[in-house]
């Protein structure tokens, strides 16, 4: 799905030569619905690390934790975060494996594929970020938003 209108689309993240991240990670955190509270804490720790400032803290923190819960609800129950800094901007990353049909991957019961349009969540975190996208891979979603520091 393309960026809001008016939105430029994220950057994917750079791969090095062996397809691992080009940049390290800052924070890498795999969370299920049992440990949103310590994401939020995570993510919030790591931004105002980078520089943020309080109200643009709270903003990351909400955007992740908004793309998190989508991840549980709508993919495969859990997920894994991904927080870096990079060139003056902060990229925050979460992935899911999809829904799982033979149920290897411990779906949530009520999985569904990501809405296409925009709910209020991610109506919300499209509007405080700087860019925002997400992209269906098969299997699973990431979703990713930037922030300018």
């Amino acid at each position: 799905m393309a960026a809001e209108p008016g939105r430029q689309a994220a950057p994917k993240e750079a791969l090095d030569a062996d397809g691992q991240p080009a940049v390290p990670a800052a924070l890498e955190q795999d969370f299920d619905a049992g440990s949103l509270y310590a994401l939020r804490s995570a993510v919030a720790a790591h931004a105002a690390d980078a520089g943020l400032s309080p109200g643009r803290v709270y903003d990351v923190v909400a955007a992740a934790h908004e793309l998190a819960a989508n991840a549980i609800r709508h993919g495969a129950g859990h997920g894994r975060l991904r927080l870096w800094t990079a060139e003056g901007v902060l990229t925050c990353q979460v992935a899911d494996n999809g829904t799982d049909p033979g149920g290897d991957l411990g779906v949530h019961p009520e999985a569904t594929e990501w809405p296409v349009q925009f709910s209020h969540g991610l109506w919300m975190v499209g509007h405080i970020a700087d860019r925002f996208t997400i992209d269906h891979d098969q299997p699973g979603t990431i979703a990713t938003f930037t922030m300018t520091l």
